[in-house]
């Protein structure tokens, strides 16, 4: 997926300013507007994004993808266009000079290496030209790919575009860590079966360490129908946290995936909770309404599948890696920072 990318570095002066299009806005900001008028009664955009947010959000999210897209493109357009001005060339003489002079051909070994993993009936002599074309588009790309990296490194950009926004629950403080006053909040709904969660838990508690003291973290449960221990799992946890230990269970049950009921148990003996206690809210299903009232927080924000982010009310979804997650945190606290400097 494309993501915002916030590059902060030493060298050139110039800011690319791009402004928020506000996705989202109405539901924070009370939009009062009319936009439809029913019989007399009057529809404002507060009452749009307040009653049908769960159809609204993911679409939003999918555009926000494609603009995230196309603004980086023209970033990219405008670096070249800048340093070609510096340089008193043009575009096209500039990546001459930086990328095309310094692709090289592939051998005819590398090519017949290609040529073998292409799934055609005509023999290697009638597609060696297109092999080689397309291998060195391939390079090409590859190269101006990296020169652009190296501009946006020694240029200074701030991108204020962020991802949709949504009014959410005040947390479990049980199931939260951070400060209170943090610059940035993140909270992330998630499905302790879900192996994309597992594989995004370790990334989430880097960081928290790396963002210590600036970002608070809270989660909420989001089980989905197709995994079936998912939902006893969310109880378990929640169970630990009456006896404060709901981020020692988390971890672990993102690093053991055991989740039958006997291996949440055992779990639970090994970080020393009081057994007879966690048994009981386990098998009572006493922590059943409240991981019921997550779930329907996420049905109505709109989630359709986990993890899924949201960072100072920015809603970000799908396969996300630590990357793409500190991005989003450091576009935030960057913001905070240019507009405390403009006061």
């Amino acid at each position: 997926m494309s993501v915002f990318k916030i590059v902060l570095g030493l060298g050139l002066t110039t800011v690319l300013a791009f402004t928020a299009t506000g996705h989202s806005a109405a539901q924070s900001n009370g939009d009062d507007s009319v936009v439809a008028n029913v019989g007399g009664v009057k529809i404002t955009m507060s009452d749009l994004e307040q009653e049908e947010s769960a159809k609204l959000l993911a679409a939003r999210y999918q555009y926000y993808q494609v603009e995230t897209k196309a603004l980086n493109d023209l970033i990219d357009k405008k670096l070249l266009e800048q340093k070609a001005a510096a340089e008193h060339l043009t575009v096209a003489q500039l990546l001459d000079r930086e990328v095309n002079s310094k692709v090289k051909d592939p051998t005819e070994d590398q090519m017949r290496v290609y040529y073998e993993g292409v799934e055609t009936e005509q023999p290697y002599e009638a597609v060696r030209e297109k092999i080689l074309e397309k291998i060195r588009q391939l390079r090409t790309d590859k190269a101006k790919a990296a020169y652009i990296q190296t501009l946006r490194t020694d240029s200074t950009v701030y991108i204020v575009l962020a991802p949709p926004s949504a009014t959410l629950e005040a947390a479990n403080p049980q199931m939260t860590q951070g400060p209170n006053n943090a610059q940035v909040s993140l909270v992330e709904f998630a499905d302790y079966e879900c192996p994309y969660c597992q594989k995004v838990a370790p990334d989430v508690k880097k960081l928290a360490a790396d963002f210590s003291g600036k970002v608070s973290f809270a989660f909420k449960d989001f089980p989905l129908p197709m995994h079936s221990r998912a939902e006893k799992a969310a109880e378990a946890a929640r169970c630990a946290s009456e006896q404060n230990k709901f981020w020692e269970f988390h971890d672990e049950l993102f690093h053991s995936k055991e989740l039958d009921v006997d291996q949440l148990k055992a779990q639970a003996r090994a970080l020393k909770l009081d057994s007879e206690q966690f048994d009981k809210c386990l098998d009572s299903g006493a922590a059943a309404a409240a991981v019921d009232r997550d779930r329907k927080e996420g049905t109505r924000l709109g989630i359709n599948g986990t993890p899924s982010f949201f960072i100072n009310g920015h809603f970000m979804s799908g396969a996300l890696d630590y990357a793409t997650l500190r991005q989003a945190i450091e576009q935030q606290l960057t913001l905070q920072t240019v507009a405390s400097a403009a006061k």
